[in-house]
């Protein structure tokens, strides 16, 4: 365990047991100003087959500072050694582990939100569709940032489409075969939501999309198909943004804030 501080924030980083291994989890937690805290549990970028919490540190210190929220951010297993569900899995893990931490840390774990940026945002939306299922626990909001939601690649615009992309159609491919190496894991809904027909349900989404990003069709498409299922749902393609620079994008980190303050802090306890 180790703690740091950025004076705004107390930043932890912690051992839990995951789905295959120990992960890490960092915790950013405000200082509180007597109500409890919303939890907002984030996920880095990476194509599920590298990053760290590190990465996600301007994303996460910011929703934690600005939307005044204990963020966790999982340091999740990574493909091809732990393919999927174990990163999902892992994230299921990370937010039972702040659920029974949620009081000693100052948090109300009946408002909670998820994101992500790329495979984070994959990770984020179908993790919003397992507590749905399974029942133990209920997100609030979630927003998702140039997220990967299609490992059939069938809804990436074309590369002559798109002004200097910086992910293209070869690194992405190679990125889902890791992550699902078997041929019927690329239409589970739980790896592929844009595949799924059970989007009823799921918390109201904020999805940010990148105009130069091959992947911005589908995360639009998505949207479309969220409103289709009744989940109130805002989409903003971001100008002049690449994919990989959503993940730190003040503008798209702006948009967060101020989506989580709307969705987690309409009924905030006081201790």
């Amino acid at each position: 365990m180790q703690s740091t501080s950025d004076r705004t924030l107390g930043i932890e980083d912690v051992s839990i047991t995951g789905h295959a291994q120990l992960i890490k989890v960092r915790s950013y937690l405000p200082a509180s100003k007597g109500a409890l805290l919303p939890i907002v549990i984030y996920f880095h970028g990476g194509g599920f087959v590298r990053g760290l919490p590190d990465d996600a540190e301007i994303a996460a210190a910011t929703i934690a500072r600005r939307t005044q929220a204990w963020v966790v951010s999982v340091g999740y297993s990574l493909s091809p050694q732990f393919p999927f569900p174990a990163a999902l899995e892992d994230g299921y893990r990370a937010t039972q582990w702040a659920v029974a931490n949620a009081r000693a840390q100052g948090a109300d774990a009946r408002r909670m939100g998820v994101a992500g940026h790329d495979a984070g945002g994959n990770l984020a939306t179908c993790l919003a569709a397992v507590a749905r299922d399974r029942g133990q626990f209920a997100f609030s909001a979630q927003a998702l940032l140039a997220p990967l939601l299609d490992p059939s690649m069938t809804r990436m615009a074309k590369e002559d489409e798109i002004v200097a992309p910086d992910l293209g159609a070869r690194e992405c491919a190679q990125c889902y075969r890791a992550y699902l190496p078997n041929a019927s894991q690329w239409l589970h809904p739980y790896a592929a939501p844009i595949e799924s027909r059970r989007l009823a349900g799921l918390p109201p989404a904020l999805i940010a999309s990148a105009q130069h990003d091959l992947l911005h069709v589908e995360a639009e498409k998505y949207a479309s198909e969220l409103i289709a299922a009744g989940v109130p749902t805002e989409v903003t393609r971001h100008c002049n943004a690449s994919h990989h620079e959503l993940g730190t994008h003040p503008a798209a980190l702006a948009d967060v804030v101020i989506f989580f303050q709307k969705r987690l802090h309409s009924k905030a306890l006081r201790r």
